[in-house]
């Protein structure tokens, strides 16, 4: 069984511009803890600030109201009493003891000889036993210790074997490590040291994060430290993401991770970051369980030949066909499956056709809009919306709230409302919903609105609004395009209400 250490809410919190709220951070703690179940988390680096004191406390009592205070972990530092007087004021009962690692650092930052630096850490060691604080060594730089010292970590590590720590956390601070060094670096280690236990913690500088930490696995590394969404310092930690599949997947190890956890876990830390997930992230990326090229979804008609283990269920997600340029009909037909929609082989053609011109031209083509695009095509009656904006008036005056008045057609009967709201859509969306109310009909929930301006556009180009909606419990999105981005956004409204009515 592989530990799985998460810091997060320490070491990824030095991501440029990140810095969580303590009920921010509060909320990721019981999250890893009680929905994604790794088996410890790192909170913070002692005495930072009044703030963070705050904060520790905050996670600190509540993992002592759940029993769960010894997967608390706090960062802390070789100097005498004062990290240690922090973390247990606090109420933390582990520290992360950060040493050394490289005669470099000893010898250029602390300015100490190794055994200056030996009786210091001896020192902390001692004074922690005496405040009932259990301790973990982080060698700090042993990556470029053992590229340049190797003698220097085995005198660290050879003079603390035996004292009262549970486990030495060797990182790759720089993220300089290859996987060939990282395996051999790992295994000198473990061959030198078989009754104690190590931590690997990996940087991604050179994209190689998750590829160490394959190797260190191999090696016989006992724990992982890793960050939600591969946050951290310069290019980021290994994503707790893609190493919970590896582990799974390549290694067939165990760990206490719930996999279906961890899309819902990356998308509250992307909110409280800042930091958006790229669309192509492995597993938790918007765009991963997407097919895009036609023969990708005519295989997966046909036993499912371009599936893989990363199958988005196991993620809590849902394989889509995306529809552009590069479509075909089995990615038309995979899509049309969903809504029950059934045609003949002409038909198909044209709706193919029809998507195809659509991607040529750099649209996107949503899989909400394809029962639109089948209804222009096929130039039946069922091509009318029941719903339409008939007119509408927009204010924005300086000083004052924007104002919205509209006219729409449902089902054939008209319905004018004004409203002010904090922005024109905000406003807008208010009178909407004036009329729907009076209409006693239900409205949807809007969880995201993005603005999109295609790449080497001018200022006069098209912008895509894209808003995600949830309604009835199922989440979708609809897109409209238009010089003003506030037309745009209303455009992507009706489309979401003609789906609704």
């Amino acid at each position: 069984m592989i530990e799985i250490m998460d810091t997060t809410l320490r070491d990824g919190e030095q991501t440029s511009g990140v810095s969580f709220a303590a009920e921010e951070k509060l909320s990721v703690a019981r999250l890893l803890l009680e929905e994604l179940q790794v088996d410890r988390i790192e909170i913070a680096s002692a005495r930072v600030s009044d703030g963070e004191f705050a904060t520790v406390k905050k996670v600190t009592q509540w993992a002592n109201n759940h029993g769960c205070i010894d997967k608390i972990e706090v960062l802390g530092f070789v100097d005498g009493y004062l990290s240690l007087n922090w973390i247990n004021d606090a109420g933390g009962k582990v520290i992360n003891l950060l040493c050394k690692g490289s005669l470099k650092h000893c010898t250029h930052q602390l300015k100490k000889t190794a055994e200056q630096h030996i009786s210091d850490i001896r020192q902390s060691i001692t004074y922690a036993a005496e405040k009932g604080i259990s301790v973990n060594i982080y060698l700090e730089d042993w990556s470029n210790g053992m590229r340049e010292s190797e003698d220097y970590v085995y005198l660290i590590v050879d003079a603390l074997k035996d004292s009262n720590l549970k486990r030495f956390m060797l990182p790759d601070t720089l993220g300089i490590l290859n996987p060939t060094e990282t395996f051999d670096f790992c295994s000198k280690m473990i061959a030198r040291y078989p009754l104690l236990h190590f931590d690997f913690h990996a940087h991604n500088d050179y994209d190689l994060a998750v590829a160490n930490v394959f190797e260190a696995v191999k090696a016989g590394i006992k724990g992982i430290h890793v960050t939600v969404n591969g946050l951290g310092e310069r290019a980021g930690n290994a994503p707790l993401s893609s190493v919970l599949a590896i582990l799974h997947d390549h290694l067939n190890l165990d760990t206490l991770l719930q996999e279906d956890k961890i899309n819902s876990v990356s998308k509250v830390v992307e909110t409280y970051s800042g930091i958006r997930i790229p669309h192509n992230k492995p597993v938790i990326g918007e765009n991963v369980f997407t097919q895009v090229a036609g023969i990708h979804a005519d295989g997966d008609n046909k036993k499912n030949l371009y599936y893989n283990d990363l199958l988005p269920e196991r993620f809590g997600r849902e394989r889509q066909y995306a529809l552009g340029k590069t479509s075909g009909k089995a990615n038309i037909l995979k899509n049309l499956q969903q809504f029950g929609i059934e045609l003949d082989d002409e038909m198909m053609q044209r709706v193919t056709a029809r998507v195809i011109e659509l991607g040529d031209r750099k649209e996107l083509v949503s899989i909400d809009e394809l029962p639109y695009i089948v209804s222009d095509v096929l130039k039946n009656e069922q091509d009318e919306q029941v719903v339409k904006i008939l007119n509408y008036s927009l204010l924005l005056t300086y000083g004052l709230r924007p104002m919205a008045t509209i006219k729409m057609e449902i089902n054939g009967k008209v319905y004018e409302q004004s409203a002010s709201g904090d922005g024109q859509f905000n406003a807008i969306s208010k009178a909407m919903w004036k009329i729907y109310k009076s209409l006693n009909k239900p409205t949807p929930e809007l969880l995201d609105y993005v603005v999109v301006i295609p790449p080497g556009g001018k200022t006069d180009a098209f912008v895509q609004t894209i808003i995600t909606w949830k309604f009835n419990e199922k989440v979708f999105k609809t897109r409209g395009l238009d010089g003003d981005q506030t037309v745009a956004a209303i455009k992507a409204t009706i489309k979401m209400l003609n789906i609704i009515d």
